[in-house]
């Protein structure tokens, strides 16, 4: 609509003259509501009244509601508004092909209101009195008004939105707070207004009722105008979830619940949360719900000095190891129930272990065979610091332990077959049956015996701290141990090598790791359907320059889903992952080596994104895919990756480091008062993945929300499981399928075989079919 268009543009004009010339004078609600007189008068094509042809300032106060003084000096700076709005007028006249739509209610004169009723007062008191004003009464409230035009462009944004909206039926902010408020509600029209004015937008439950009401009066389809607020990811305020929740839980259930979850039966809410906390909270895993019932039963010992950051322990040999202390000797089982810090004995022995396993040379005098990693000293030093804990622990509490004082804990105890065959059969009352994790602890127990180059082989002085434990260890024992060390460690490597064997014989799978993703490997095309989520995050994506921390979260989100289904990484390469930024000199490879870190950086000749990783940063670095070679892919720009990637280093990253120390690498956390961190470790890499599936990739059927039904929480190992199993179903071959992982065709098919057998005739018969297709 021509006309339509032509005002459009200049009652922004005149917006930006109340807004500039008109705010420092009056107060933010009368500049609201002067401005919206003008932008009236624009709208209605009206010409501002006069009398005796100059304007009419009190017919103007009355007509806007405007409650300050009008001033000498904002009456002049009105002035140049109306003036220009009658010149607007005049200007375009000819241009209006249609006329001009009628106001719901009009403001006339006291004596014309009057000179229309009997029983008025006299001309001469009307005379007196003509200069006041009044309103005409109100009109009945329609609950359908009709629109006064059809045809609009639908603009992107929530604000502009309900701005064309209100002005499409001819309404007010105040006249459609009337229409849609009911009895009891405490929203205020104000509200509206702030709407409008774009300086708030609707977040609490009741806002979002207010906005089904607007749509349901406007007859505008359902969702509309929630479609459109600039933060599609931000979960309501306002749930009623009684008191029995926790701030911290409700905080986690919110973005997970619907809008109308206040207006839902009693049981309808209990159900929803029920579904909330079992499927998207915990997960509906058997091993979910018993990891959440043996979480809560804390029974480790806890190695301060060498559990968090992987630091190179000091040597010990045998000469600074001290004896057996008396004073360190915990009598009351009771005192050992939960994490407790090792006694300072066990602490140097596990110091002395660790270091032997990871130095680069072994002390003179010692042999080893094979070496740990960072990540594999720290998984042994939880695993053995476990069997303490349980060993520790009271037999009388939740945890049922074995009760040995806490100075009694030594190496030495782990040659004795009754403390294995204990604590082998402890777990197995805990779990319900036995596991592989049983069978990997039996190695460790191998490993640390094996002849000439096991640990404990090498340090026979171990012995003499072990005290008797009554039905675990006896006293001949220990002196048939002190008499010939080596002939007990030969014992117990045929003991040790047994019970792995009928261990093996019986275990369960407990955790099947492709249980949460079970739908998408399921999917004809596991990448296609794992994808989904990317796009998910994308329609979801908060305005940049509004909500500018959320929105580097999202991008962020976006991009380690996209780099981790493109590169197929494990966990600690993808979050270890160093960046370049653009026209910068990218990192050595020798230095990556020493670092044993990969780098994404820009390649000029090939134009594009490049992620290159030396093979020793790899757990599986001694594997055949490497051949010493290291890791180096071009990232594709499908999908506006690269949009992203820059967008992202440009912008968004430096929001969420804020003023923190930069550690290099590409994804950073969210630094806050409550996390100065900025670099992910193991455990916050994890559940920053897992964030992003409970949010984005498991579908909600009580709020629409999500890609992909029957998903369940996980962590980003699985996308290397998707990338297998895809290649596997569309070409049969366990070889392509190693590619994707860097790994082997042996691992592919130990691991993944099981996905293959029921598309075999279907590759098949794909061949087949083409020579049926030709004919």
């Amino acid at each position: 609509m021509p006309g339509n268009s032509l005002s459009e543009g200049f009652e922004r004009k005149i917006r930006s003259f109340s807004e500039v010339r008109l705010s420092p004078l009056l107060p933010p609600d009368d500049l609201e509501r002067l401005t919206r007189y003008m932008v009236d008068l624009i709208h209605y094509r009206e010409r501002p009244p006069t009398r005796v042809g100059r304007t009419d300032w009190s017919e103007i106060v009355q007509a806007s509601g405007l409650r300050s003084e009008m001033t000498a000096k904002l009456k002049r700076i009105t002035q140049n508004g109306l003036d220009a709005i009658v010149r607007w007028l005049v200007t375009h006249e000819q241009s209006f092909l249609e006329k001009p739509p009628a106001r719901a209610y009009k403001v006339v004169s006291e004596k014309q209101a009057r000179s229309k009723s009997p029983g008025g007062k006299t001309k001469r008191e009307s005379d007196k009195q003509s200069t006041k004003t009044t309103a005409a009464p109100v009109e009945p409230i329609a609950e359908f008004p009709t629109a006064l035009f059809d045809r609009y462009d639908d603009p992107r944004s929530f604000q502009a939105s309900l701005e064309l909206q209100l002005r499409r039926f001819g309404e007010s902010y105040y006249a459609l707070h009337r229409a849609i408020r009911r009895s009891g509600d405490t929203f205020d029209d104000t509200t509206i207004l702030n709407w409008l004015k774009g300086t708030k937008v609707p977040r609490s439950v009741e806002s979002m009722d207010m906005l089904g009401r607007i749509e349901r009066r406007y007859r505008l389809p359902e969702g509309y105008f929630k479609a459109k607020l600039p933060h599609q990811s931000r979960s309501a305020s306002g749930h009623d979830l009684g008191e029995d929740i926790t701030p911290a839980e409700r905080r986690r259930l919110a973005w997970h619940l619907p809008d109308d979850f206040n207006r839902l039966p009693f049981s309808k809410r209990e159900e929803i949360i029920e579904w909330v906390r079992r499927v998207i909270i915990t997960g509906a895993t058997d091993y979910r719900r018993f990891q959440a019932a043996a979480s809560k039963q804390r029974y480790a010992i806890r190695f301060p000095a060498m559990t968090y950051g992987g630091r190179v322990m000091p040597s010990l040999g045998r000469a600074n190891t001290p004896a057996f202390d008396p004073s360190v000797d915990i009598d009351d089982p009771d005192l050992l129930s939960g994490v407790i810090d090792a006694p300072p004995r066990l602490s140097m022995e596990m110091a002395n272990l660790i270091t032997f396993k990871t130095t680069t040379l072994t002390a003179i005098g010692f042999q080893r065979n094979g070496v740990w990693g960072e990540e594999t000293a720290a998984q042994k030093l939880e695993h053995l610091g476990l069997m303490f804990g349980a060993l520790a622990a009271s037999p009388n509490g939740d945890v049922a332990g074995r009760g040995i004082p806490l100075g009694a804990l030594t190496f030495g105890l782990l040659i004795f077959p009754g403390i294995w065959d204990w604590y082998l059969q402890w777990r197995e009352r805990r779990r319900g049956f036995y596991t592989a994790w049983e069978a990997d602890m039996l190695s460790i127990a191998l490993s640390l015996t094996r002849e000439e180059t096991g640990w404990l082989r090498q340090h026979p002085e171990l012995i003499e701290r072990v005290v008797p434990v009554q039905g675990l260890i006896s006293a001949d024992e220990i002196a048939a141990a002190k008499a010939d060390w080596h002939a007990s460690l030969d014992a117990f490597h045929i003991h040790a090598r047994n019970r792995i064997k009928e261990i093996q014989r019986v275990m369960r799978v407990h955790r099947d790791p492709f249980e949460p993703i079970m739908c998408v490997l399921e999917a004809p095309s596991p990448l296609a359907e794992y994808r989904k989520i990317t796009d998910e995050i994308l329609l979801r994506m908060p305005d940049k320059d509004r909500y500018p921390r959320s929105a580097a979260e999202s991008v962020r989100s976006f991009l380690m889903l996209r780099l981790g289904l493109h590169l197929g990484l494990r966990q600690k390469n993808l979050r270890q992952l160093l960046f370049c930024p653009r026209g910068h000199f990218p990192t050595s490879e020798r230095r990556l080596e020493e670092m044993k870190r990969g780098e994404i950086r820009w390649n000029e000749r090939e134009a594009g994104w490049e992620v290159l990783i030396p093979s020793v940063a790899f757990k599986n670095s001694n594997s055949s895919f490497f051949g010493s070679k290291p890791f180096r892919l071009i990232l594709p720009d499908l999908l506006d990756l690269y949009l992203h990637i820059g967008a992202y280093i440009e912008r968004h990253r430096g929001i969420l480091l804020r003023d923190a120390k930069d550690p290099g690498t590409f994804f950073v956390k969210t630094v806050k008062q409550s996390s100065t961190e900025a670099e992910y470790n193991q455990t916050t890499f994890y559940e920053a993945w897992r964030l992003i599936i409970q949010r984005y990739g498991i579908y909600n059927p009580y709020t629409g929300r999500g890609a992909i039904k029957g998903l369940l929480p996980h962590g980003p190992h699985n996308v290397r499981d998707v990338l297998a199993t895809h290649i596997l179903k569309l070409t049969g071959s366990y070889e392509q399928a190693s590619y994707a992982i860097q790994d082997t065709p042996d691992m592919i098919q130990q691991h993944y075989g099981r996905f293959l057998p029921q598309d075999k005739a279907a590759l098949a018969a794909r061949i087949l079919n083409q020579v049926w297709q030709a004919a």
